[in-house]
Formats: C-alpha cells, structure tokens, sequence
C-alpha cells in the first residue's frame, strides 16, 4: 500500500485528526530551533487508541512518530520526516490533586501556569518554571527535563517526578514508578518487552567498568543541569546499585528522554508549598560580563529564590519592544550584565534583613555599580523582561540572529566566571560577540553566536563553536545540555562528550526500548549532522518579493515572518492574560496561532514557484482566522506584525483571484452608509425588517443571528456644521482636531456628539475639517490601493494643522490608530507621516494627558457613585494602553473602575458578521468576556471604546457598552 494510501485508511481510523497536506505539514516542519523537516503527516490524537493506532502504523509502514506538545524546543526535539504527534488540544486533564501527599495526577498537554492556577487554591505549586512557562506543557517538560528560573530551589523537572504511565514501542502499556529491589526483580522476570527493557538496564548497570565509565565521564551530581545523553546516571544512583540511595525508577530515564523511550500519557508531580509571601529583588548592575560573572558566587551564599542574568544584547532589544520597553524602569545607565537576585520571606523585617544583608556583600564585592531594589510588582514586570530574553533575540533586524546551539552548557559554580571567561576568548577569535542570559545561579549561562545561517560561511561557524564550546564544557566537566535537551543540535557531540564506551551505552538504551525506531529518531543517539536540515538552504538566491506596504523595517515581508523563531508566545492560554491569538485560544489548533501563519507565509513565499508568491490556497487558509487584532505586535517578543502581512497578502492574492462580492461590499462600506444617510429612515427600515434584512444577510453571507448596523438618523458631519458655534470656544485651554471617522460619523452619532460636547465644556476649541474615510475597511479586506490613496488624503489633510499644541484624536481607535500604524506602511510622504502619527490620539490618551497636566479636574464631575467594567479594544491594547481608558474614568471620585482582562472580543470589524467565522467569533466572546460582564449586576456600567466591541457585547451578552466619553459626558456637573 502506497504511503498516501495508508495515510487515508489509518485517518479513517482515527478518533482525532491526521493531516498530511502542504499547508499542515510546512507549519510542523519547524519549532523554535533553527532546523527544517517536512514531516510525513500531523496527527491530533484524541485518545489512548489513536496513539496505538499510531504506534501500530508506524512499526508497519517503517516510518516514525515525533511527540509533541507546545513545540517551543531549541534543539530540534520536534522536527522529523515521520508523524508529527500534536498532543496539546486533548490530553489536557488535570486527572487527580493529592494535597496530602502533595502530588498532582496528569496528561502531558497541561500548562505549566494552568496547573499552577489549579493548585494555587490548594497552597501548592510545581516549581520548575521556565521562561515558555504560560504556554510549555508538561509533557515537553518531562522530555526535556525542564527547569527554568527555580531550579536552585526547587530542582528539575526530574526531581519532581514520581511515576509515568507510557505506551512502549509494541504498543503494550507500562508504568514507571519507584521500585524496591524486590519489585525490581519482579520486572525482570516479565515475558514481554518492559521485561526486556529492565533485563537490558540491568546487565549494562550491573557491570562494574560500565559503573566506572559512568563515574568518570557524567557531570558531577552537585550540577543539578546535567541533560547530555539518557540519564544513566541516575538510574546507577538508586539502591538497586548503590546502598543506601534512593529507589531505582525509571522516570528518572524518561526525564530528558525527549520522547525517544516511549510514548507519555500519564504524569504524576511531586508539589512544593507555595513560596514565602513577601518578596524584593535587587538587580545588581555591572560594566562587564566578567565582572557580572565573578558576582555570582558570593550572591549565591544567600538564600537566593532566582539568580537570572541578562546582557546588554538583551536589553537593547527591549528598547523598541511595545510591551517591553516600560518594563526597563529599573535600567540605570548601560550595564554589559545585570543579576536578578530574589529574595522571599514569610516576614516583611526578615525580607528586609536580607536585602540588607546581600547589598552588603554585593557592595563588598567592588563589582558592581548600581543595586537597585524591585518590590511587588516590580518584579513581575523585571522577570518578564527576563523571560522575554529568547523571543527578543528574534527582533534583530536583518538575517543574523542569535542562534540556539551552544545556550544550554552548564558548569559548576566554583568555576562558571573561568568558564564564561574562555568562552569569551573562543567567541572572540571567532570576531563573535555573544549573547549572554539566563541563569547564572545554576551555573548555566545562555549563550548564544550571532550568525547569519542562510550563508555557508556561518554555517560553518555553526558547527565549528559548537565543537569547540562542547570540548570546553568537557573541560570543565560540565553538561553540554542543561534543560534545553540534545535534540539534533547537540545529539552528534555526545560521543565527544562522554567518550565511544558510553555512547555505545545508549545507545543500547535506545534499542531495548525501541528497536525499531520509531519514536523520535535521530535525537540524542544516530543523529544527523547537527547542520543539516537547517530552516534556510545555505547561499540561496533570496527571492524579491515586491509589496505596497513598506516593510523596510524588518527588511521585507519575508523577514518580517523570518522574525517568528518558533517561541510560541501565541499559545498562551486565555488565563495567561493578553490577546494573542483569539483564534488559536477558541480552537487550539496550530494552524491559527501567529506562528503557523508566519511559518506557511514564510515557507510558501520562499519555495513558491509562481509570479506571484502569494497565490497560495494554503495562505488564504492558515490567515482565514487571523482577526488582525494586532496582539502580535505587541505581545509577541520578535513583533511578527501579522496584521498587516494579512493586509498585504489579500492584497497581492486579489491580483490572481477576483474579490468576492462581499469582500467588495465590506471593503466599501462607507459609500454604502454614506448613501444610506440620504434616506435614513428608510435604509433603518430596510435593514431591520425581518424579511428585507434576511435578504441582505443572505446576500452578503451575513450570520444570521447578526443584527446589521444601521446609520443614524444624522450625521456627525451635519451634527457639527448646525452646531458650530456651540464648540466656538473662547479662551480654549486648546484647539484640538477631531478625527471624524466613518463609523462615528455614520453609525455611532452619539459618541461622536458626545466627544463635542464633552471637549468643549472642558474647555477645548474642538475643530472638524473635511477628510475622507481612515481606509480601515479597506486595509482589513486587502484593498490596498484605496488604503493607500485615503492615507495619503488625510497625511496631506493633517500635516500643516497638527501639531503637539493641536493634536488629532479619535474616538473609534481602529480608525485614529491607523495614522500611527498602517499609514506608516502605505504613506509616500514617509516623514510627514512619522510626525503626524507623534500627535494623534485615541481620546482616552488625550484626556489623560490633560489630566496629568492640570487642564481637567475631579471637581468637574459628579460625586455620586458607579462602577465600571472596562472592555478594552485589540488595537489600544497593542498600540496604547488600556490603563488610559481606566485613568480618565476614575476621575470622577466615587466611581469603581476595573479593566475586564478580556483578550478580544471576537467581532473584529466584519469578521464577527460573515456567517462562516459567527461561531468562532463568539467563542473567542466566551473566553472571558461575555462571562465577565454576565457575572456584573445590572448596575454595573460597561464601557468599551470600540464600535465592533459593543456591537458584540450586545450580541453576546445583552448589554449595551457605552463609550467611555459618554460615561464621562454624562458625569459632568451641570454648569
């Protein structure tokens, strides 16, 4: 039976999913390392049978199955040509919490964070934490034997294992979990495959010159980040061959096994109490890396939580991050290196003793220069600019990147400073300047070449440091993989790491467990060359791709999606906070994070034979779901801006296929509501009636559930000319300009009325002039060239009127917020363009301004009392910031105002409407939003600031939203 054929018959089989097309396949041929494999299919298993029936498939048609979980691994982990085996949408269970024995029961797709939500209630938590920890799951951790920022309190993710349940290479089932040397001989006496597998441990361990050869080669046990090859080690410390030490079990094994051993389905954690309730963290400062290194082992005689490090090539990639750039509060001057040293106490004289007690000893030291202490939230805000370090490193503008293949070393700390020391020598004679982070505490530096792959000349550098750090770390007795795992990157120098007798070992290891090799090959024993399979063939002809938006900030579109190295910050769950990806949080399918997407754009437009790269079914599909809520931009740590390579690509896709009638219709809206304002009780008629309505959703492809926006019975426009003289101001504290947009001024009359009277009873000289549409519509459908053409209008409209003394401001921030983002893409006056976008102002920013300023006052608004919920929009929370929303309408003293952490809404402009994205639109609503504002009385006032928001809030919940302008015109004291 022919590979294909097989495919479909076992896909008929399945309860889950199996997809083998172009599409699903280039978007698993990466994780977040540098390497490239097309795989054989995607599997999305549903159950334990489906894993059999893959296990069955793959021992029959020769091929392989590669586990995966988040996908976030460096080293190659989850690149094969065989199954990709995607267990993160199903086996999510949280099976069973034990709080007396402080153990939890799982399956391995659940999130680090999301159980440590869950067991929080309990006083309990799992304490590896690394830095993918809001979307690595458990079973990645248990591969790779995690650890992360805790570990030099709490261990490795090995330390907290008490048993597995795995399904072995024949299919059988077994369980590993502490065995006395009674049960041990037991499982040696058993006729069947685990039989074999403890038979085939026991004469390798039992055998005294192979005890020796472990002894003499295998990082010292004091190096807690020991992950090179299979943990052999530790199944030689248990009592089964030295007396006296702990159980043998081969879960220790499994720790770092990277799904080579056999198949997890069940995980059971030992838990730690929760830690000390009050925290500080002083961020030692140094002027280099030699010092900063030298700093750590007198700052790890305390009874340190965290000992992290970033260096200055960190740190400056934090300057032109949206969401990291406030997180650099703490930053003094221009350190080479900075020490994140936590403390914790269950009292707050003791914390402070011990800060005292570590200023001291950091100050004797003479090392460094500034010792700032965090507090609270401070420390929240620095360690998330800590953990942002690896997909930061992806913003480098241009082809050379930081790469992953000497990051993950560890050395004992007597002897790190010497050690980073001669790495800094090798990385100098190589003309390399290094990427420094991480965690210094543990002995484990992440440090990264700066190298450009697509070139063979750096390829070459590729393989040359990473022999050459390997041969150091031996030097040094030290672990070439500390957490991050061998993989393909590091798998080919074991042998150089812990010589032929004990390479041979494992891979003995490696055949009792699965002689056939079909669990994950080519990772840790039998690798291929380390740089082979890379995500860029060497010196290629890099393909011009030409674009109407100007993406000369990232290079070009290609390297814009280049930018996404596979971190998966997109696959945070909804409890994590943030926005990104509505999409993704409502299927938990791959194929709709922000990562896929880059992923396919970056694999179809660079092998893409056609003459225009964007003819590719495949995009249309994987960007069908992105509701270019813009949450990338921000919240993504490399800015892939997925937006607008949206934007950009419908655009170019319209050149080979016509655009449908609907993406017309919507694209062009506004002539539509500019010509339903002539009759608008008519049109309000028309499109409201029960009959005439279906009609026109029928037409469009509009759900039906959907009730159609209607215009107004005026206009803005109209409302502002007859009004004039009323916002003649004399004496204006200032003059402003009102952005009158197509929604506001067509749809939402009211706000925009509202906004008028608001501003000028506050004193502002509020000016209308005449400006075509912002082009929104226009930039969500594609249609590029008249988003273009509006952008230059209103550049050329504003640039002479505004200024710092007369800003723009708007009020549907879709619209106002263009001018700060799309217009930057599309304008051809680019300088006029940058200065008109410094002066305009979603409104809330605005009165925020003039509140801190003086110019508007509490005295001014009512002191009556009210509570608000805030729905903030995607685009304010990725280009502003909510928090403005939330400051103006606290102004008024006695009103209770709180931010719904909300994500999107899920309307997204006319995404919500179209009838075949209805259900995942409300779905990403029931996230968290429509349960936030169910659970509010009826008293409670919701606010959101965009239109498309409150039209779904109602949708969804029943309530009608009001813009916070008119909460706050409303509140005015009457004069």
């Amino acid at each position: 039976m022919e590979k294909k054929e097989a495919l479909v018959d076992l896909s008929s089989q399945l309860t889950g999913k199996l997809y083998y097309d172009d599409l699903w396949k280039s978007i698993y041929a990466t994780d977040a390392s540098v390497y490239r494999e097309i795989p054989l299919a995607v599997c999305i298993p549903e159950n334990e049978q489906d894993l059999l029936l893959l296990i069955k498939f793959a021992n029959k048609h020769k091929t392989s199955l590669i586990p995966r979980t988040a996908g976030t691994s460096l080293a190659g982990q989850c690149t094969g040509d065989g199954i990709v085996v995607d267990v993160s949408k199903y086996f999510t269970d949280i099976i069973k919490i034990d709080v007396k024995k402080k153990t939890v029961t799982l399956q391995p797709g659940v999130i680090r964070d999301d159980l440590n939500r869950n067991l929080a209630k309990h006083g309990l938590f799992f304490g590896p934490n690394t830095s993918t920890s809001n979307r690595c799951m458990i079973g990645g951790m248990v591969g790779n034997n995690s650890s992360g920022t805790t570990s030099i309190k709490y261990g490795t993710t090995r330390d907290k294992l008490v048993s597995l349940k795995v399904i072995l290479s024949d299919g059988s089932h077994a369980e590993f979990k502490d065995l006395s040397q009674k049960e041990f001989d037991e499982k040696l006496k058993l006729d069947n495959l685990e039989g074999h597998i403890y038979r085939s441990i026991n004469d390798q361990l039992g055998k005294e010159n192979n005890q020796e050869e472990i002894l003499k080669n295998y990082p010292p046990a004091e190096l807690h980040r020991r992950n090179t090859g299979y943990a052999m080690d530790e199944l030689l410390n248990s009592e089964i061959y030295t007396p006296g030490a702990s159980s043998f079990n081969f879960s220790k094994l499994m720790a770092g096994s990277e799904g080579t051993l056999a198949f997890i389905t069940e995980i059971t954690l030992q838990l730690d109490q929760l830690p000390p309730k009050y925290t500080a963290m002083v961020a030692a400062h140094y002027t280099t890396i030699d010092s900063c290194m030298q700093a750590v082992v007198p700052a790890m005689q305390h009874s340190l939580y965290t000992c992290e490090m970033m260096d200055k090539v960190i740190l400056d990639c934090t300057k032109e991050s949206l969401k990291y750039r406030d997180n650099r509060f703490f930053i003094q001057g221009d350190p080479q290196g900075i020490l994140m040293l936590e403390l914790r106490s269950d009292s707050e004289e003791d914390l402070q003793n011990q800060v005292e007690e570590l200023l001291e000893t950091l100050k004797e030291s003479g090392l460094g220069y500034a010792f700032p202490v965090l507090y609270g939230e401070q420390i929240d805000l620095a360690l998330e600019l800590r953990k942002a370090g690896l997909g930061l490193l992806g913003n480098m503008k241009g082809d050379k990147k930081a790469v992953a293949c000497i990051e993950d070393t560890a050395v004992a700390l007597p002897v790190l400073a010497n050690y980073i020391s001669d790495f800094s020598k090798i990385m100098k004679s190589y003309d390399q300047q290094a990427v420094y982070y991480a965690h210094a505490g543990a002995g484990e530096i992440h440090l990264r070449p700066i190298l450009n792959l697509k070139v063979s000349e750096d390829v070459s550098l590729f393989r040359n440091i990473t022999r050459e750090v390997a041969e150091l770390v031996k030097k040094y007795n030290g672990s070439l993989s500390g957490e991050h795992g061998d993989g393909r990157v590091r798998a080919e120098f074991i042998e150089l790491m812990f010589g032929k007798h004990i390479y041979e070992m494992l891979k003995e290891v490696k055949y009792a467990f699965d002689p056939d090799n079909i669990f994950n090959p080519g990772k840790i024993v039998d690798a291929p060359a380390m740089d082979s399979s890379l995500r860029y063939t060497p010196d290629r002809e890099e393909p011009v791709i030409e674009t109407i938006m100007d993406f000369s900030d990232a290079d070009g579109v290609l390297r814009l999606a280049e930018k996404c190295n596979g971190s998966g910050d997109c696959r945070k769950s909804v409890e994590a906070g943030g926005t990104m990806c509505p999409s993704y949080r409502a299927t938990k399918d791959e194929k709709d994070t922000t990562r896929a997407r880059a992923n396919a754009l970056r694999e179809f437009l660079t092998h893409s034979d056609k003459p225009n790269k964007f003819d590719h079914k495949e995009l249309k599909e994987v960007l069908d779901l992105c509701i270019s809520c813009k949450g990338c931009k921000s919240e993504c740590p490399s800015n892939v801006d997925m937006a607008a390579m949206k934007a950009e690509f419908q655009h170019q896709y319209h050149k080979s296929h016509k655009p449908s009638f609907r993406e017309k219709a919507f694209a062009n809206i506004t002539q539509q509501n500019e010509k339903a304002s002539k009759f608008p009780g008519i049109s309000r008629f028309f499109l409201t009636n029960k009959i005439t309505s279906g009609l026109v959703k029928n037409a469009l492809g509009v759900a039906s559930q959907r009730d159609l926006p209607v215009v107004a019975k005026t206009t803005l426009k109209k409302y502002y000319l007859k009004n004039r003289e009323k916002f003649d101001i004399k004496n204006p504290i200032k003059t402003v300009y009102l952005f009158n947009d197509e929604f506001t001024n067509y749809l939402d009359v009211q706000v925009g009325k509202d906004a008028l009277n608001l501003l000028s009873k506050l004193g502002y000289q509020v000016v209308i002039v005449d400006h075509p549409e912002s082009g929104r519509s226009q930039i969500s459908k594609g249609f590029l060239d008249n988003a273009k053409k509006l952008a230059n209008e209103n550049i050329n409209i504003f640039k002479d009127l505004i200024s710092n003394e007369s800003p723009l401001i708007g009020v549907e921030p879709s619209a106002i917020l263009s001018f700060r983002d799309e217009y930057l893409r599309l304008a051809d006056d680019k300088d006029s363009a940058k200065k008109l976008a410094e002066n305009c102002f979603i409104i809330e920013e605005f009165l925020k301004q003039e509140i801190s300023q003086g110019n508007i006052k509490a005295e001014q608004f009512t002191n009556k009392n009210a509570t608000i919920k805030i729905h903030g929009h995607c685009h304010q929370k990725a280009l502003s910031n909510t928090s403005r929303t939330f400051d103006i309408l606290n102004l008024p003293e006695n009103y209770k105002v709180t931010i719904i952490p909300s994500g999107c809404c899920g309307m997204a402009g006319s995404f919500g409407y179209e009838k075949e994205h209805y259900e995942i639109s409300m779905r990403i609503g029931e996230n968290s939003l429509f349960p936030a504002i169910r659970k509010s009385d009826e008293s409670v006032i919701i606010s959101a600031n965009g239109t498309s928001c409150r039209h779904q809030i109602k949708d969804g919940t029943g309530r009608l939203a009001q813009h916070p302008v008119t909460i706050l015109r409303a509140a005015l004291k009457k004069s």
